[in-house]
């Protein structure tokens, strides 16, 4: 996987008496783990995200959508969903589909966020967030899920613009992802943003 730095977690011998130091000092992890896909579409790596940037996106965006489109949804649940949704990847890494079996992954994340949360107090309530993205067991999930693609489809477009790259595979994942009738009009706008492209 590659990183913008040295995690924290590998420069700190022993880890801090205290859970919660110690999941911030996990969570640094995400700071510094690029979204590999990115990378592997020519981003360079100066401009490229980290998880944790993606992730804030996600549960700023999931906060914008309730409100806008979703007020039935519990809100307070859209957040946690949104803010641990990759909290797997902290220590199983940015794995590109393809790459291992979803099962295998699976196991890699969750091993993940039992470790990140061990002994923090409130632990349970992540790690249950944390798998009900993961089952896509309520609406809220499912929701989350769908923004989770269509944060990716936004930093697509900004990337497309800034770095002249042509990422119609990430957009293609976003469509296919993104199905509820509410957000249809913000993904045709999304597409809207694109640069145009000359075809033979």
């Amino acid at each position: 996987m590659e990183r913008k730095t040295t995690p924290a977690t590998d420069l700190f011998p022993t880890a801090p008496a205290s859970p919660v130091l110690a999941l911030m000092l996990a969570f640094n992890r995400l700071k510094t783990l690029y979204r590999q896909g990115w990378l592997r579409a020519g981003v360079p790596r100066d401009q490229c995200e980290s998880v944790a940037e993606h992730s804030l996106g996600v549960a700023v965006l999931s906060w914008a959508v309730a409100e806008t489109y979703f007020p039935d949804l519990d809100r307070t649940k859209l957040l946690y969903l949104s803010l641990f949704h990759d909290f797997g990847e902290i220590y199983a890494g940015d794995i590109v589909p393809g790459r291992m079996s979803l099962a295998e992954k699976h196991q890699l994340e969750l091993d993940a966020v039992h470790r990140v949360f061990d002994g923090v107090p409130g632990a349970d309530l992540a790690i249950a967030a944390w798998q009900e993205f993961e089952d896509l067991s309520t609406p809220e999930a499912r929701l989350v899920k769908e923004i989770d693609r269509l944060e990716m489809g936004v930093q697509a477009a900004v990337y497309e613009r800034a770095f002249s790259l042509d990422l119609t595979d990430f957009f293609d994942s976003t469509v296919k992802a993104v199905q509820s009738p509410a957000l249809q009009p913000l993904l045709a706008a999304l597409q809207d943003l694109r640069p145009t492209r000359n075809t033979p």
